[in-house]
């Protein structure tokens, strides 16, 4: 039996708008998609006390976190009847302003890549061993906690 291979998840460093127009562009030839959503996740400069986030270093259990992503992308792909689903996240310092999640999803109709979005962003949340260490602009850092 062959075994499935993973799809790449992690970018070192922000993810490029060019990537995610390339990610978009390639699908064009895809005739039975009819929707397609996409979700930016952007790192944001928050004020943390006196002090301004300035980026976020991620870092991962990057074994458990790919199988974690394959999961919830064959999960979601059958529960929504999806075309295609692409999840993408940074490892490494990413500065504010930039992308560091960029969830395409792809499928006949549109309400199932609405839900399937969702769907998927809020696994990704609660379920994948991503860290974020809040880099601050008086140099220090601080374990990122959600808001």
């Amino acid at each position: 039996m062959k075994k499935k291979k993973m799809k790449k998840v992690f970018i070192k460093g922000s993810i490029p708008p060019q990537f995610i127009a390339d990610s978009l562009a390639n699908l064009q030839s895809e005739q039975t998609i009819g929707a397609h959503n996409i979700f930016l996740g952007q790192v944001r400069a928050d004020q943390v006390d006196q002090n301004k986030v300035v980026g976020i270093d991620y870092t991962c259990y990057e074994e458990i976190a790919n199988i974690k992503f394959d999961t919830i992308r064959e999960e979601a792909s059958e529960k929504y009847k999806l075309t295609s689903v692409h999840i993408h996240h940074s490892l490494g310092v990413v500065n504010a302003g930039e992308i560091c999640l960029f969830i395409l999803v792809s499928s006949k109709r549109r309400k199932q890549v609405y839900e399937a979005t969702e769907y998927i962003v809020n696994r990704v949340k609660e379920e994948v061993p991503i860290f974020g260490k809040e880099l601050l602009d008086n140099e220090a850092h601080q374990w990122k906690v959600n808001r």
